[in-house]
């Protein structure tokens, strides 16, 4: 027994022995597969990258474990196809791989991380740069067959730190954000729903977005829930470019939204929450903007296109900003988008092979809102704060401009269950007035409303532009006001429009060939009534598809203004107050570019020099009105009109006679050789206005020249124009030289404006009452004026 206690004890041994070498040998072969399986992995996938992808594959180190299904690769880097440039990278991707479920046909990668992973989206019309991979890993019916019965899982997904650009060849677009993280927990084989959290920060400016939902694979319903800050929007700028000739574009977009929906149905959507576009600019450039406003805010109580939904807490518009111009060939908008919205047009024709990014969103915009007004809609308040909408008209022969501001309009309670809708509108008119408009509609029928509206304390003399343009004869004195009150049923008119011009009198006519004469002062003598005033009752009749005008009532008010000259009328006394405010203070008008003291107005300077000098203890303060912008227009067109003259008649400045500078006065601004001259010698194709080409025009230094050089320009203008300020004072004061009348005229600060009567003037106080014979003085000197 021993002995055989010994045996057994040996054998044991020798059992042990073996198991321990064969579990060496073992563990040396798993160290050595695993160890030299890895850059064995790394060499097979760098030289069958092209061949498996279709792109060069490189990577710094891969770590390969079959026993235990982890692989980490670092520092990897996949190239486009057939070039160098990187199409992925990623500092390290990390995978792990439940090996003993694949046994049953399961294939599940239980943890998939990629960290700092860069990815480039190029896309050239239609053409994506992974459209090569899409169609390598998209599988045929046959493959399909093949993997039926097999299960595929991917769970807890992470991408961190990454960075995702997006490259459109065709119209130039270069975007990127970064700092994009991604978790899912992934998704399970029997599983259709997979659920996501995001966020990221824009690469190349400012804001951030987060968000977290989920969507369902199979029938493409969704959920999400968005948080988004201060996020730039300038990526639209790039495909603003596409759609415009030139132009500026620049926003940012605040929200916080819950959405449900369909991928696949764009009007399955049911949205709540708050959008905010913040800083919208849009213009010529990034300091001239055509449309502009501080914030648009829009909270949605409930938005649902397709059941017919759109309740709104409020729609608040603050600070809009709106500038359109007229320019001698289209108008801003017409520059810059083709005459008609042509360039956007020729974009939107081309849509099967070229993707634009805004005319994208517009289009979402309407199938979102072509239900609104079927709906039973709901807004609790709608309002625009502190607007401001300019018009300047550059095709005249001068600027004409006239802006709205401030401009309120504010609606409460808004819906379709109301039977009424109330509107209301107020504003400022620059340089002078002010609208009122009230709205009361039937929001189920907008062929039923009540309309009044009101429009006070307009100068006439705003309107000289178009006025001499057409007659010759500039106002110098006048007030418009207009009110009426329409009445709409079933789409048919019945209104009363009211017109009242107040005290218009005309100034000297202007001796040019472009303005047309007609016989102004003589027509005024038919049409006016009693105390200087046209009043017109203007009634607007007919459908509102097709309103009538009768032009009769007119014809028989003039014809009653010729023949009987109606004494009465309820404005009479308004116009005797307005007179009454105007003639508070003596004045001397200054006509544009006027520089001495004419006829009519040297009467009254003498008469006021005489009695000076009777009352030794009399003064009077004058005050300059400058319409400065006004005077250095004029100034401008001569200036530049006079370098013409000199080029084009090979003289210099000094051989310029009384002669030559009476023609160059007279000569029209828009004469076509100096227009033509112009457009070859001054400025760039981004100069619109003949001011702009003028002031360029100015400030050349030799045919050389770009033309751009405007401040040179402006210097010499700002010249011209002191020393024409520094003329009409010295006229004004040689009236009164004498030493005992000098002291006793005192000139205050210059007040630079839009003076009421479009012209600058010099104001002029008498402390007191003001004496009869000067009144009168002053007085004949309008009249004189007001006849010419």
């Amino acid at each position: 027994m021993q002995a055989n206690k010994i045996i057994s004890e040996r054998i044991s041994v020798k059992a042990k022995r073996r198991i321990i070498i064969a579990s060496g040998i073992m563990l040396f072969l798993i160290a050595v597969v695993i160890l030299f399986i890895s850059p064995f992995a790394k060499y097979l996938i760098q030289k069958n990258g092209e061949k498996w992808l279709g792109r060069q594959v490189k990577m710094g180190w891969l770590y390969l474990n079959p026993l235990t299904g982890n692989a980490t690769i670092k520092n990897l880097k996949i190239l486009e196809p057939g070039g160098d440039t990187i199409f992925f990278s990623a500092k390290e991707i990390s995978v792990s791989v439940s090996i003993l479920k694949i046994i049953r046909k399961s294939y599940e990668i239980k943890k998939l991380s990629i960290n700092n992973p860069v990815i480039w989206i190029i896309q050239n019309k239609k053409q994506l740069n992974f459209d090569d991979l899409i169609k390598k890993f998209s599988p045929g019916k046959t493959e399909s067959d093949t993997l039926e019965g097999h299960h595929f899982s991917i769970l807890r997904i992470s991408i961190n730190n990454g960075e995702f650009h997006y490259v459109e060849k065709s119209i130039h677009v270069n975007y990127f954000i970064k700092n994009v993280n991604i978790e899912s927990p992934g998704k399970w084989w029997n599983v259709d729903t997979v659920a996501v959290k995001f966020s990221f920060i824009s690469g190349t400016s400012t804001g951030e977005i987060k968000g977290n939902g989920s969507i369902n694979l199979k029938d493409l319903n969704y959920r999400m829930a968005l948080d988004i800050k201060k996020f730039d929007l300038d990526i639209i700028q790039q495909y603003f470019k596409d759609l415009s000739n030139y132009g500026w574009f620049s926003a940012n977009l605040d929200a916080s939204l819950k959405t449900t929906g369909n991928i696949t149905d764009e009007e399955n959507l049911n949205a709540s929450g708050m959008i905010a576009v913040n800083d919208f600019h849009l213009g010529k450039s990034a300091d001239d903007d055509y449309v502009s406003f501080s914030k648009l805010v829009m909270k949605i109580t409930k938005m649902a296109p397709k059941s017919f939904e759109y309740n709104y807490d409020s729609i608040i518009l603050t600070k809009p900003y709106i500038k359109y111009e007229i320019y001698d060939k289209l108008d801003n908008l017409g520059r810059m988008f083709g005459k008609g919205a042509s360039d956007i047009k020729a974009v939107n024709a081309q849509r099967s092979f070229r993707f634009n990014l805004i005319i994208e969103i517009a289009d979402y915009v309407k199938v979102l809102a072509k239900n609104f007004f079927m709906s039973n809609y709901k807004i609790g308040r709608l309002a625009l704060y502190n607007g401001s909408f300019q018009f300047n008209d550059f095709s005249l022969n001068e600027k004409f401009s006239i802006t709205a501001n401030p401009l309120n309009i504010i609606a409460d309670s808004i819906s379709k269950k109301n039977k009424r809708v109330a509107i209301f509108l107020r504003s400022n008119i620059k340089p002078y007035g002010d609208l009122a408009v009230d709205l009361s509609i039937n929001p189920n029928d907008t062929g039923e409303f009540d309309l009044s509206y009101r429009l006070r304390k307009l100068p006439i003399a705003v309107f000289n532009p178009y006025i001499i343009t057409f007659t010759s004869f500039p106002l110098e004195r006048g007030t418009l006001e207009l009110n009426g009150k329409w009445n709409v049923r079933n789409s048919k008119i019945q209104s009363d429009n009211h017109l009242v011009i107040i005290d218009p009198r005309l100034a000297v006519r202007l001796k040019r060939k472009e303005a047309k004469r007609l016989p102004v002062p003589l027509l005024l003598a038919f049409i006016r009534e009693r105390d200087n005033l046209i009043e017109y009752e203007i009634p607007v009749k007919g459908d509102l598809k097709d309103p009538k005008f009768n032009l009769w009532n007119v014809v028989f008010k003039l014809l009653g203004n010729i023949l009987i000259k109606p004494p009465s009328t309820p404005f009479i006394t308004h116009v005797k107050h307005v007179n009454s405010e105007i003639d508070k203070f003596l004045a001397v008008v200054w006509m544009t570019k006027q520089a001495t003291i004419s006829s009519s107005q040297k009467e009254f300077l003498t008469e006021m020099h005489d009695f000076l000098k009777k009352n030794p203890e009399a003064s009077i303060s004058v005050t300059p009105e400058e319409y400065e912008a006004k005077e250095k227009e004029y100034v401008l067109f001569y200036e530049a009109k006079k370098k013409y003259w000199l080029v084009s008649h090979k003289m210099d400045g000094p051989s310029l006679g009384i002669k030559d500078s009476a023609i160059i006065d007279k000569m029209n601004v828009k004469d076509s050789l100096f227009v033509h001259y112009l457009n070859s010698h001054a400025g760039d194709s981004m100069m619109f206005t003949l001011q702009e080409r003028c002031n360029a025009f100015l400030g050349k230094t030799g045919i050389q020249d770009s033309g751009k050089n405007k401040t040179a320009g402006s210097r010499i203008v700002e010249a011209r124009y002191i020393q024409l300020v520094k003329t009409r004072e010295n006229s004004f004061l040689s009236f009164f030289k004498e030493p005992e009348i000098a002291h006793r005229i005192h000139f205050q600060k210059a007040v630079y404006s839009v003076p009421y009567n479009g012209f600058s003037f010099y104001k002029i106080d008498y402390n007191g009452d003001i004496p009869k014979n000067l009144k009168k003085a002053y007085t004949q000197m309008n009249e004189l004026n007001g006849n010419r």
